[in-house]
């Protein structure tokens, strides 16, 4: 069975270790990525990043883009969102789809 895990600041993840999820806080952009990539060897089939430290390594996430496992999805931190988890849900609807059928009243 896979596991569910989440990186980002301490203070944005710590309340998803209340419903089961490892929980990964890290500091700087190398400790996420490092994570990120440690979790993807352990075969974690979920994994959840702040938006604001998913920002920072794009170019590590970008290498996951086309996996199945594990599946990368940005979340907002408590400092809110930037956007971008939506952003990459519309590309990725475009890209399957081939037209923009989420957001083409904005």
């Amino acid at each position: 069975m896979y596991k569910i895990g989440v990186i980002g600041d301490k203070d944005s993840i710590l309340g998803f270790k209340a419903i089961g999820m490892s929980v990964y806080p890290v500091e700087d952009s190398s400790a996420a990525k490092a994570t990120l990539e440690k979790l993807a060897r352990d075969k974690y089939g979920i994994v959840y990043i702040t938006e604001q430290m998913a920002e920072e390594i794009g170019d590590t996430i970008d290498q996951y883009k086309d996996n199945l496992v594990p599946a990368i999805i940005l979340i907002p931190s408590n400092q809110g969102s930037l956007g971008i988890g939506m952003r990459n849900i519309k590309k990725s609807v475009e890209r399957a789809i081939g037209a923009d059928i989420l957001f083409k009243d904005e």
